[in-house]
């Protein structure tokens, strides 16, 4: 018994660390939701025809004639139905669960690694895990949250020795994941290298502003002159005031780099140089792409459209709304204001530029939730360092006890428990979202050729995997002017007309009418079906109708 004991003592870390990545793995498949959204639908199917036929940069999927479309994560639509051809929607729930898993483990391994802290970094990765709840799906940004864990892990480790070449090399292999799985987000892998670039330039200004070089290089203009000159009274006056000048400078330093007030520590890090050369290869790697050149205009049509002023996740963020991110931004705030602990200049850019992000659109709080958590895992420990008597192995050696792991594994379980139970009775293919009945009777009595059928945003990817010609799905860039000058040239904005018959900016007959629509599939409760109920029954022919869903012919003049 006294073996084991000691045995289990003198394994207590390892034991931990599986302890750890077993409640981890639990968490995570508790909150990887089972009903699937409607991006995955379109993915499989547009991941078929790929393996099928290849990248045409063309649409195949709406009745809106030769719509140019820029396949903007075409390698991830192919691993979505591949995985969707070998095990079903099953298959695709059980590859969210293995994705979300690999994303806990990484969150935890990247902050663990970077901060030397282990239950710190388990409290953090289960912190985060719950914030990023919503964003759990099977959607290319779950593959391209684990790589963005990862290059943030490369960059600081190859900050400290950029001789290691295999960090290097892993952020160029995920600049061209990126590039192919989620071309949306790959600009954002610049924005991750501009914190440093930008704490050594201001290191590089304190060094000549405040250390004033310009006197260095002027004395030694003279001195040159006077060597030339063999002025050897004046060499040796010009060589004391430099020396001098270089004996204060070092004064000036010293004093800056001690003071106590000082919140921002700034460090000038020689090696940013090389990620700046490493920054300019990962921009050539945008060529690595079947795709063209759509790594590099996707996010600029996008941003200058009106697509992200009408879709949930790109509207600006409503803090008062999302508790979770308050009570982040609240300890950030707290820990840099009201307490001693220092942050890097590098840090506090990346913190803040994430923020700023964030309150421009709510979909980047996940990059504030990731990129920041080993920032706030700092940021923590430095205040237990600098506040309690504690070094942190040793309050970490205590808590890895029996008592610690229970109370940790207790917590972890009934979470997971509670959204378990949350999801247990979810079914994968949500009939009250998506017109699986619809779908059924359209294919049995309409000729799917030979009509143009209205739809709604919301299950329009539900319908093309059906292999239902739609209006308008949720590929939003495929129908805005921005990417289709075809519609443009038209006088037809589809997303724009679309979103105003939706919220009845304009009368709905009037752009069933420009786009010759002859059939309408609309949600039963929606406003459209029931005022074509009470005031244009006599325009519209009810064909179908189940719990959720109506179908209406419209009737000719």
């Amino acid at each position: 018994m006294k073996k084991l004991i000691n045995e289990i003592k003198k394994n207590r870390v390892t034991i931990f660390e599986i302890i750890v990545i077993l409640l981890i793995s639990l968490f995570c498949y508790s909150i990887s939701p089972k009903t699937l959204q409607n991006d995955t639908y379109y993915n499989i199917s547009i991941g078929n025809y790929i393996m099928k036929n290849g990248i045409d940069m063309q649409d195949h999927y709406s009745w809106h004639e030769d719509l140019p479309y820029t396949y903007p994560h075409w390698l991830f639509d192919v691993i979505t139905a591949f995985v969707y051809n070998l095990g079903g929607w099953y298959g695709i729930y059980i590859f969210v669960c293995i994705m979300c898993i690999i994303l806990g483990i990484s969150i935890y391994f990247v902050n663990e690694n970077l901060t030397k802290s282990k239950i710190i970094s388990f409290l953090i990765t289960i912190g985060v895990l719950y914030v990023l709840q919503p964003y759990i799906a099977a959607r290319a940004q779950l593959i391209t949250f684990i790589i963005y864990m990862f290059v943030i892990f490369c960059i600081e480790k190859f900050l400290k020795n950029p001789k290691k070449i295999g960090y290097s090399i892993s952020i160029i292999i995920s600049s061209i994941l990126i590039a192919n799985l989620h071309v949306a987000v790959w600009p954002f892998l610049f924005i991750l290298f501009l914190p440093f670039i930008g704490e050594w330039i201001i290191s590089l200004l304190a060094d000549f502003l405040i250390f004033k070089k310009y006197k260095i290089l002027y004395f030694k203009l003279k001195l040159n002159f006077y060597k030339y000159k063999n002025n050897l009274k004046k060499i040796d006056l010009t060589n004391i005031k430099l020396q001098n000048i270089y004996n204060k400078n070092i004064l000036i330093k010293q004093k800056r780099e001690s003071t106590e007030p000082y919140k921002i520590k700034l460090q000038k890090n020689k090696n940013v140089k090389w990620l700046i050369l490493l920054m300019l290869i990962c921009a050539f790697t945008g060529l690595l792409t079947p795709t063209k050149f759509t790594p590099y205009t996707y996010l600029y049509k996008t941003l200058i459209g009106s697509t992200t002023k009408n879709i949930n996740e790109h509207l600006p963020l409503t803090l008062i709304y999302d508790t979770p991110v308050l009570c982040i931004l609240v300890i950030l705030i707290s820990l840099v204001t009201f307490t001693k602990i220092k942050i890097t200049l590098s840090h506090l850019f990346m913190i803040a530029g994430l923020i700023y992000l964030m309150f421009s659109s709510k979909r980047q709080t996940t990059m504030l939730v990731l990129i920041g958590s080993f920032i706030l895992n700092n940021m923590i420990i430095d205040a237990i360092k600098l506040y309690t008597s504690y070094e942190i192995k040793k309050l970490e050696s205590k808590a890895m006890n029996i008592i610690g792991i229970s109370i940790l594994a207790i917590l972890v379980i009934l979470m997971s428990t509670h959204f378990q139970k949350q999801k247990r009775n979810n079914p994968i293919v949500d009939e009250k979202t998506y017109p699986v009945k619809a779908s059924d009777w359209i294919l049995k009595n309409l000729d799917i050729n030979n009509i143009k059928l209205f739809n709604e945003y919301n299950y329009g990817s539900y319908l093309l995997f059906r292999g239902i010609p739609v209006f308008i799905d949720s590929r939003a860039d495929l129908y805005a002017p921005e990417f289709n000058k075809k519609t443009d040239d038209d006088g037809k904005d589809i997303f724009m007309d679309f979103m105003n018959v939706s919220s009845i900016n304009k009368y709905y007959g009037s752009i069933f009418e420009k786009y010759g629509i002859t059939h309408v599939l609309l949600y039963k409760n929606s406003k459209i079906s029931m005022l074509i109920n009470k005031a244009d029954s006599d325009k519209y022919n009810k064909i179908y109708t189940d719990k959720n869903f109506v179908i209406y012919e419209i009737l000719k003049n």
